[in-house]
């Protein structure tokens, strides 16, 4: 075991609350990748996605000097400034972005902007329109910043000025599924991430987010799942996840992979079609009404699960899963047909 010191990154204090509404579409599992970079000497362009707190060693250092944990650039010594280029694995509209300086401190960018393209193939430089202007960064900051630029977009191009370090960037937004293309009777995952779904809604996620329950294949380590904390008083734990679009769910699969002390004993799942998401003081309380998909059930650890039955409720936006009495579930996939 390493005993190599290191300091973690405090996630910023709205991230909450914009996971409540949105996906991450710079999250490397949906296929997004730092395609381009005009310099990064001193830290990997790929770095700057990647989905764990940015992580500070005081002493590391590699051939090119200092380690840090993010993208960097060398030192410009030229006129002009670094770029990079971003392909989300996604198509999806943006509302906030947040360039985290993390442990950069005399080295940070002073300046950023972003522009965003929909193309294909790589974008041409008429394809590119700025979503967010030039802007001051703060060195080992959160920069969040919110974006109304009409969307979808598939690629990214972060510019920094002149040069230096982004621990990460995230990219708060909802993905834009076309639904046009998927069929009457197709039965697909109506609550994929890659299909629009997220969560909306939880009373405990303090190991683990649940709209992870519905990231593409099985969970490769268990804080790739949902997991609460355990439970020291009555009740149970709760979770609202959004469909991408309205559906009917005909059979489903619950997977606890890599829980086995801290599995749910039971869970239960219920649905409702809304015309609009619950209001956050009502939703816990209205969502416990809605009609149930599946009767309290007995879970086991680190197995996959399927239901091939499930009650007939109609077509259907939102899911309450309810686990008993807390615990930790790494996928849950609804799967169905879209509603006419």
């Amino acid at each position: 075991m390493s005993s190599e010191r290191f300091i973690t990154a405090d996630p910023a204090p709205e991230a909450d609350d914009l996971l409540k509404r949105y996906v991450d579409l710079a999250h490397p599992r949906l296929g997004t990748e730092v395609s381009y970079a005009t310099d990064d000497f001193f830290a990997d362009k790929s770095r700057m996605i990647a989905p764990e707190a940015p992580v500070f060693f005081p002493d590391r250092f590699d051939d090119h000097g200092k380690w840090m944990d993010g993208w960097e650039s060398r030192r410009k010594r030229t006129p002009g400034h670094d770029h990079a280029i971003i392909r989300l694995g996604q198509r999806g509209t943006i509302a906030a972005v947040d360039i985290d300086t993390a442990f950069f401190t005399g080295n940070f960018p002073p300046e950023a902007a972003l522009e965003a393209a929909d193309t294909v193939d790589a974008p041409d430089e008429d394809d590119w329109q700025t979503i967010v202007p030039r802007m001051d960064l703060k060195g080992d900051s959160h920069n969040i910043v919110a974006s109304d630029a009409a969307g979808p977009f598939r690629w990214l191009r972060l510019h920094i000025y002149p040069d230096g370090g982004v621990a990460r960037l995230r990219v708060y937004g909802t993905i834009a599924k076309d639904w046009s293309e998927i069929g009457a009777d197709e039965v697909v995952d109506l609550a994929a991430l890659t299909n629009g779904g997220t969560a909306i809604a939880w009373n405990d996620a303090h190991y683990g987010a649940p709209a992870n329950m519905l990231a593409p294949g099985r969970a490769p380590v268990m804080a790739d799942g949902w997991e609460t904390a355990r439970r020291r008083r009555p009740g149970n734990d709760w979770c609202v996840l959004k469909l991408g679009t309205a559906g009917t769910i005909s059979n489903l699969l619950i997977d606890t992979r890599h829980f086995k002390g801290n599995f749910p004993d039971r869970f239960s799942l219920r649905a409702a079609r809304l015309e609009a998401d619950p209001a956050p003081d009502s939703i816990e309380a209205e969502s416990a009404a809605w009609p149930l998909l599946l009767d309290e059930t007995r879970l086991a650890a680190d197995e996959e699960r399927t239901f091939d039955k499930v009650a007939d409720v109609g077509p259907v936006t939102h899911v309450r899963l309810d686990i008993f009495p807390d615990g930790g579930v790494s996928r849950l996939r609804l799967y169905g047909t879209k509603a006419s």
